[in-house]
Parts: structure tokens; C-alpha cells; sequence
């Protein structure tokens, strides 16, 4: 024997009231996407400037730890060549600055500085150092013998 029932309307009304709701905000939320999707990538443009401006000040300090003994406190060069020069930074892309601090420059007193080779830094430490480093790039001076040491 079917299980049979009684119409309640105030239940069906309940019901129909909650689907609408519902119905209701799933077109809200359709509707707010495009507009998400619009804004989105300027938030995520503010971010990225946000993260490589903290990264830069973070390469600042780690430049004055650990490269400013070889290299100066400007980057003007010492035992090591000068960094803060229109030639290096024209001559290296960012990704070759990092990999010069990761693994360092066979023959000379650049070691590795990666965690990887034996360094102290993380990987992140050094592409602060890196974007620090390109940071000079706008006022660099003009030091066509960059690679000599100030010392000799």
C-alpha cells in the first residue's frame, strides 16, 4: 500500500520561499563575478608591487650583511667589482645576478651563497638581493672598469 499524504501549504510555502531565496542568490553571486573578475587584477598588480618593494628592503639588509664588505656599502665596488655601475646592470638580467649569488664565480673570492651550495641564503633572500641589486639600476653611475677591484 503507497505511503500517502497530506498537502500542508504552509510547508510548500516554506519550501517555495527558501528555492527563491536561493534562486536569488545564486544570481547575485552570477552577477558579482564579472564585476570580481574586473577588479581582480589590479588587486593582484598592488600585491605583486607590495611584495617586491618588501623584498627590495629585505635585499637591503641582506646586502649590507653579506656583500657589502667585498662590494662597498653602495654597491661602488672594493675587493669585489663594483655592483651600482650602468655596465654590470646592463650587462646581467635579474636572473643572472641570482644565479651569480647562488652558486657564486668559479675563481675568485665570490663563494656560493645559496643554501643549495653550501651558502647561507634561501632562495628567496636571494632574489631579494637581486631585485635590490637591479633597484640601483635608474641612477647607476658610469664605471666602465666595474670589474677592478677599487682596492688594486
Amino acid at each position: 500500500m503507497p505511503y500517502r499524504h497530506e498537502n500542508d501549504d504552509s510547508i510548500e510555502e516554506e519550501t517555495n520561499r527558501v528555492m527563491l531565496l536561493g534562486v536569488g542568490l545564486l544570481a547575485a553571486l552570477v552577477l558579482a563575478f564579472p564585476l570580481y573578475r574586473l577588479v581582480e587584477p589590479s588587486n593582484r598588480d598592488q600585491a605583486r608591487e607590495l611584495n617586491l618593494a618588501s623584498l627590495e628592503e629585505q635585499g637591503s639588509s641582506l646586502f649590507q650583511l653579506n656583500c657589502s664588505a667585498c662590494h662597498g656599502l653602495n654597491g661602488e665596488g672594493g675587493i669585489g667589482p663594483a655592483l651600482n655601475s650602468q655596465q654590470f646592470l646592463q650587462a646581467s638580467t635579474t636572473a643572472q645576478t641570482e644565479l651569480l649569488i647562488s652558486v657564486g664565480v668559479p675563481g675568485t673570492q665570490m663563494s656560493a651563497y645559496s643554501l643549495d651550495h653550501g651558502g647561507p641564503l634561501t632562495s628567496e633572500q636571494i632574489r631579494s638581493l637581486a631585485l635590490f641589486i637591479r633597484s640601483w639600476e635608474d641612477d647607476a653611475p658610469d664605471v666602465p672598469d666595474w670589474r677592478t677591484p677599487q682596492g688594486s
